[in-house]
C-alpha cells in the first residue's frame, strides 16, 4: 500500500483530499493545538472544540463546571473564562477540567475533517511524541494547516514541514505541499523564533501584547501528550 504523506494549506482546500482515508493531524500553532497540547499534557480530562461561540455558550447549560473558552480575532470573547493563550492552560486552571473551546482558525479544520480515520493535534510542544506515532501508523496522513481565515499562513505550514522532516523517510509519498513545507522549514529551522517573527500573525498577536504567547507555541517537546478527537472530544491518547 503506497502511503501518502500531504498537507493541507488551509481548511478551504480539505474538499480536494479523501479525507476518510487518512489519519489527520490538525495544526493551529498560534494558538488553538499549542494550547490543545498544553491543556492535555497538564491533565484537562478532555477538550470540546466547537466553532460558534453560540455553541461554546450553550454548553454552560449543559454542565457549570465545564470551563468556556473562545477567541476571536487573538482576543478572548467577553463573558467567558479564557481564550486560546497557552498560559490559560495550566494545571492549576485545567487539571481534572472540561475545556469547551472555539477559535478563529483551529476548530475549522478539525470539524471539515471529521471523516478522517483518525484526528490528532500537534503542535511544536509535541512534535517528536507526534512523529513517532505518526510512523507507528500504517496509513496516509494529513497535515491540515489552520491558515488564518482560510489563507495561508507560514507558522502551521512551516510546522508541517517539520512533521515531514522527521516521516520522510519511512516510505511515505509527499505531495507538492508536502515538497513546499519541507523547503520551508529548512530555510527556518535553524531559528524559528526569529524565521515567524515576519509572519502576519506573529504581528497581530504583538499588537495584542501578547508576545510571550508566540515564545511559549514555538518551544519544542515540552510535552509528550497527543490529543485524539474521541466523538466530540479531544482526550489523551492512550
Amino acid at each position: 500500500m503506497t502511503k501518502n504523506l500531504s498537507v493541507c494549506l488551509t481548511p478551504l482546500l480539505i474538499p480536494l483530499y479523501k479525507v476518510e482515508d487518512h489519519v489527520v493531524v490538525i495544526i493551529d500553532i498560534f494558538r488553538a493545538t499549542s494550547s490543545i497540547c498544553y491543556g492535555i499534557e497538564n491533565g484537562a480530562e478532555a477538550i470540546i472544540p466547537v466553532s460558534e461561540v453560540e455553541e461554546c455558550e450553550a454548553y454552560r447549560q449543559k454542565d457549570a463546571s465545564y470551563l468556556l473558552a473562545a477567541e476571536r480575532n487573538g482576543e478572548v470573547v467577553n463573558g467567558f473564562d479564557f481564550g486560546n493563550s497557552p498560559f490559560s492552560y495550566t494545571a492549576e486552571k485545567v487539571n481534572g477540567k472540561t475545556v469547551v473551546l472555539t477559535t478563529t482558525n483551529g476548530t475549522q479544520g478539525l470539524h471539515l475533517s471529521r471523516s478522517a480515520k483518525t484526528i490528532v493535534i500537534g503542535s511544536f510542544l509535541n512534535l517528536t511524541a507526534l512523529c513517532t506515532w505518526l510512523k507507528t501508523q500504517n496509513e496516509s496522513i494529513l497535515l491540515v494547516c489552520a491558515g488564518w481565515k482560510n489563507n495561508f499562513n507560514l507558522e502551521d505550514t512551516l510546522f508541517a514541514g517539520a512533521v515531514v522532516d522527521q516521516l520522510k523517510d519511512n516510505d511515505f509519498k509527499l505531495d507538492d505541499p508536502a515538497i513546499a513545507a519541507y523547503d520551508l522549514y529548512q530555510a527556518g529551522k535553524n531559528d524559528i523564533n526569529d524565521y515567524l517573527k515576519k509572519t502576519s500573525h506573529s504581528e497581530r498577536l504583538k499588537k495584542l501584547g501578547i508576545e510571550k504567547d508566540i515564545k511559549f507555541c514555538l518551544q519544542i517537546d515540552i510535552t509528550m501528550a497527543i490529543p485524539v478527537l474521541d466523538g466530540e472530544k479531544l482526550i489523551k491518547l492512550q
